[in-house]
């Protein structure tokens, strides 16, 4: 595994290292979670409660979700990045209307401002993140214009090419001379 190259792959890659620890935990105690998050455990459950089936099933989602979080961090996937964004905002709101409504304790409201403080930061990141290539590549080296005319960036990780799509998340196109171009580079 090697280590986020970017502001925004960092933010995603704490989120998803606390997913899958809180998912193992899930997994291994969850009781221990129940209280974490302000439910109560109660020493016996009634016949029909699938309180722990679904626990079970949320702690092995969140435990994925780490993975996956991990993967898009390793190979930095700045499109899932994006993505995360909207949908961790949905989550938050779904969150914070679940708590005031009284279905879930008052305490189940930090899941909901962990997932909106992380949407946010990650796109704060990803915004400075595009501000600094951005920088860069108007800073005129040879280096970032060579990487431009062949198609590859070397902004990832010093000494290693990567294709420029990889960058910036965007599909590629071979144009009229064969080099392979970012859709949208020549707008």
């Amino acid at each position: 595994m090697r280590l986020p190259r970017s502001s925004a792959g960092w933010t995603i890659a704490v989120f998803g290292v606390l997913a899958l620890l809180m998912g193992a935990l899930g997994l291994l105690w969850p009781e221990a979670q129940l209280r974490m998050l302000g439910f109560e455990v109660p020493q016996s459950r009634a016949a029909g409660d699938y309180t722990g089936t679904f626990l079970t099933a949320s702690a092995m989602a969140s435990f994925n979700m780490g993975v996956y979080y991990l993967l898009a961090t390793a190979t930095e996937w700045r499109a899932f990045y994006r993505f995360t964004v909207v949908f961790r905002l949905v989550t938050f709101t779904v969150f914070t209307i679940v708590v005031l409504a009284d279905v879930a304790p008052g305490r189940f409201f930090m899941v909901a401002l962990w997932e909106g403080l992380g949407a946010v930061a990650t796109a704060v990141a990803l915004h400075r993140d595009a501000r600094r290539a951005a920088a860069t590549e108007s800073g005129g080296s040879a280096g970032a214009e060579a990487g431009a005319e062949s198609g590859v960036s070397d902004a990832a990780e010093p000494g290693r090419q990567v294709p420029a799509a990889a960058d910036s998340g965007r599909p590629t196109a071979a144009s009229a001379d064969g080099a392979s171009r970012s859709a949208g580079a020549d707008r």
